[in-house]
């Protein structure tokens, strides 16, 4: 540090007895020195000097000495240690990062980095200079040109992208340095590479297709895979970057055998053919390794997450299943001392592994814990998830991996039901997942009700056949009361004052699940006592709790499957009767404002995202994604079907038409009457078209006809030349010795006014076939022109004619609703008008 100071009063000279030169001023001097010394040590020297006041005095550098380094990086490069200075000094200047020098100065303000990078890439060519230098192979150059590349991507990393995508070659030097010898090297590129890819797809592509999972797989297994250090981390996070949300590059690597190599990084017994620096003898897991595993996991989901497009998706999880990686999964489940965020992890993981794809599920299905008996691992997970002493993520994930585990498997749903069925209990000493399920939804653990409500759910999501069968679950009672079913039983705990409002948003979305498009759970929970009026109570509640609001709009949406479901098979509970108790206790205005609290709650919006639970605590659980997804598709139905009725149970909808039937019939008489004068139009029009048709194509016929003869002609014609040329010139060659040569002129003469005849006819006929041919190319051009217009002509008269008929069905339908409510519309003008005339008498 002295020689460092004693460089600076060197290169700026001793200043005045007394007086020490303010920072500013020494930055001053030193640029200057930059700007205009004409030998290279004494540039470099200022340069140096630069680099270590950059560090303190980071404003005052930034200020005044960017546009000299930037000058010596233009007419310096030929020297690799000032090259090395500038780009150091700028790399201080830009960066994020707080020194330990600068901590004291007020005037460093958070971003004042970012401000001096806005300043350095206002000229392009700044960050296309800095680029050139990553060519350099000196280890300082090359370092110092990468950090602070890094730097500038960091801070402003849109605009960064940009100029890297314009610069030439600009992500193919960044990608030939993954092979550079130097570690150093390798792991800063990989960091530059992490701030690169982020959120652009143009550049995630580009660094795939350079072959970058090949390179990043080769460094992984160098450095220990899994069992390996930070490189490893840094590795899985450009590998992520690269993958999610870019089905192209998914593609890719799953064409590329790629998932085959991530398969054996998930084996625990450390036989991945590396050496383990971070796990010990014993198997423990150090916090590196953990982090590894996280990346890893997160590559697999990015690959299979719902959110891609289900044909990649699809293809993903057929190859993870043939190549084991879900087998090893699996297996880490089932292991023993894995860290509980990991077994979260992969337990979201398997999830998605699984969601959607029957031969996964089935898999996952056959999977046994070790234990003893045996056990399968959706039993073992179960019994977790209802288990109030573990973590909240871990729960959320196994309900999360249950729910994919049944999604579209109608087979798996059954197998749950049957569970629950009297049959199906042979062996009571077994615990089954419809015994666990129950054993939760009954319990005193409000999340455990939520869980175990939300799991019975997923095992009726559009399966209306498991929905019957569900309905014959029998429950017994103590005491030796008769068995009561489970649906009774959920809504005698729903009027519980005990249970929570979580368990009874829990019991409402599972009952509004089991009603939507089952005709017979809606007459069973009609035939419950008490819960109608239960639901009635709570519309009219006036609470003014946001968390009450909610059970009220479920309450409402419950309501109104009740309406919309309804067979009409039981007196007094028809749809009618039960839209006469909205209108008269609760009021259409205020069931549907209470019906719409629901959608207006954040956990509508939280849930709506995605399919994943995700909660940062038990208080967030509320809502799920497949009731979102039904409450989404019935309310408005709802709604108006509620709003259709007046106080006497008729429809309003039906009786407004038939005060509006005549207007509506005879607008509708109009529309056909002026779609008869266009199809008449369209029709006549076709035929004209038609016969045009005909008479240009009899033409076209006739222009080809005489298009063969002339060409006979023609062909006549040319070979009568051929002849004719060789017969004079085999005359000439013996004339000139014959003694009749005179005579044998003229007739030579004679035959050369005949060839030259008859080469006029040849291109006369020529020329006549030439403008043939041209009309023929150009009545074909009308003829398909012509075809083309009678197409549409005959397309457009079928289309008018469909919007003929259905108009006319449409008016049909409105003259017999017309027809069958004139009669009560017209007695009920007939009661009206009694009153009036015996009050007139």
């Amino acid at each position: 540090m002295e020689f460092l100071k004693s460089g600076i009063k060197t290169v700026l000279g001793s200043s005045e007895p007394g007086q020490q030169p303010s920072a500013a001023e020494t930055v001053e001097k030193l640029v200057d020195r930059v700007f205009s010394s004409t030998l290279l040590e004494d540039r470099r020297d200022a340069c140096r000097a630069l680099k270590a006041l950059s560090r303190k005095y980071r404003i005052e550098v930034g200020a005044q000495g960017m546009p000299p380094l930037v000058q010596v990086l233009q007419n310096d490069g030929q020297d690799a240690e000032i090259i090395s200075y500038a780009l150091d000094t700028l790399c201080n200047i830009v960066t994020s990062e707080e020194f330990d020098e600068e901590a004291d100065n007020p005037a460093v303000s958070v971003n004042v980095g970012e401000q001096f990078t806005e300043m350095f890439i206002k000229s392009p060519e700044h960050v296309t200079l800095v680029m050139g230098y990553l060519d350099e192979y000196d280890f300082r150059v090359r370092r110092a040109a990468i950090q602070l590349i890094t730097s500038l991507i960091a801070n402003k990393t849109r605009e960064l992208q940009e100029l890297v995508l314009v610069s030439p070659m600009g992500v193919s030097k960044l990608m030939d340095l993954l092979t550079d010898s130097r570690e150093v090297i390798r792991n800063d590129v990989l960091l530059l590479l992490i701030e690169l890819t982020k959120g652009n797809s143009n550049i995630q592509k580009i660094v795939a297709f350079e072959n970058a999972f090949d390179r990043l797989f080769d460094i992984v297994r160098e450095e220990g895979c899994s069992d390996g250090g930070i490189v490893v981390e840094d590795c899985l996070i450009l590998l992520l970057n690269l993958l999610k949300n870019n089905s192209s590059n998914q593609q890719f690597f799953k064409e590329g055998s790629y998932i085959q190599r991530l398969a054996p990084m998930f084996v625990l017994n450390n036989n991945n053919g590396s050496a383990s620096n971070d796990l010990d003898g014993d198997g423990v897991w150090t916090p590196q390794k953990v982090s590894n595993f996280h990346c890893l996991l997160q590559v697999v989901r990015a690959l299979v997450t719902p959110s891609n497009q289900q044909q990649v998706v699809n293809a993903c999880q057929r190859v993870m299943q043939k190549s084991q990686l879900l087998q090893a999964l699996c297996d880490i489940l089932m292991s023993s001392g894995v860290p509980a965020d990991i077994l979260t992890e992969t337990i979201n993981a398997v999830a998605e592994v699984v969601r959607g794809d029957r031969d996964n599920q089935d898999e996952l299905s056959r999977v046994l814990a070790p234990s003893q008996p045996p056990r399968p691992a959706i039993v073992v997970l179960l019994m977790s998830m209802i288990n109030e002493k573990q973590l909240l993520a871990l729960r959320c994930a196994v309900l999360y991996c249950f729910e994919c585990y049944l999604y579209r498997n109608s087979d798996g749903q059954r197998a749950v039901v049957q569970t629950l069925l009297p049959s199906s209990a042979s062996d009571v000493s077994s615990l089954s997942t419809g015994q666990l399920l129950c054993t939760g939804l009954f319990s005193t653990d409000t999340l455990a009700n939520w869980f175990s409500a939300v799991a019975i759910m997923h095992t009726l999501v559009e399966n209306v056949a498991q929905k019957e069968e569900l309905l014959r679950v029998l429950l017994a009672t103590p005491g030796g009361v008769r068995p009561i079913t489970l649906l009774e039983q959920c809504t005698d705990l729903m009027q519980q004052e005990r249970y929570r409002l979580q368990s009874k948003v829990g019991l409402l979305m599972l009952l509004s699940v089991w009603l939507a498009h089952c005709p017979g759970a809606v007459k069973a929970l009609l035939e419950t006592q008490g819960t109608m009026a239960y639901l009635t109570a709570q519309l009219c509640a006036n609470e003014h709790d946001e968390r009450e609001y909610l059970v009220q709009g479920m309450c409402a949406f419950l309501m109104g499957l009740c309406i919309q479901f309804n067979d009409n098979s039981l007196p007094n509970q028809r749809r009618e009767d039960i839209s006469q108790l909205i209108i008269k206790r609760i009021g259409q205005e205020t069931f549907c404002n209470k019906l719409s609290e629901v959608s207006r709650h954040e956990a509508y919006s939280r849930a709506c995202k995605q399919a994943q639970i995700r909660a940062k605590g038990a208080s967030e659980l509320l809502l799920d994604y497949e009731y979102c997804k039904l409450y989404k598709g019935l309310e408005a139905l709802i709604a108006k079907l509620v709003s259709g009725f007046d106080v006497d149970g008729i429809e309003l909808t039906e009786l407004t038409l038939s005060s509006e039937a005549s207007a509506l019939v005879a607008q509708y008489k109009g529309i056909i009457r002026g779609m008869d004068t266009q199809i008449q139009t369209l029709q006549q029009s076709a035929k004209e078209l038609e016969q045009q048709h005909s008479e240009l194509k009899q033409q076209l016929e006739q222009e080809q006809t005489l298009k063969a003869q002339l060409a006979d002609q023609n062909t006549l014609l040319k070979a009568q030349l051929t002849a004719a040329a060789a017969q004079q010139q085999q005359q000439q060659q013996h004339s000139t010795d014959s003694p009749a040569h005179n005579g044998a002129v003229g007739v030579a003469v004679v035959q050369d006014e005949e060839l030259n005849a008859a080469r006029y006819q040849a291109n006369m006929y020529f020329a006549e076939n030439i403008r043939l041919t041209k009309e023929l190319e150009t009545l074909r051009q009308q003829l398909a022109a012509e075809k083309q217009r009678a197409d549409g002509a005959q397309e457009s008269l079928r289309a008018t004619q469909k919007d003929q008929e259905d108009l006319l069905e449409l008016l049909a339908d409105q003259e017999a609703k017309l027809a069958r409510y004139e009669t009560p519309v017209e007695a009920a003008a007939t009661a009206t008008a009694a009153p009036v005339e015996t009050a007139n008498r």
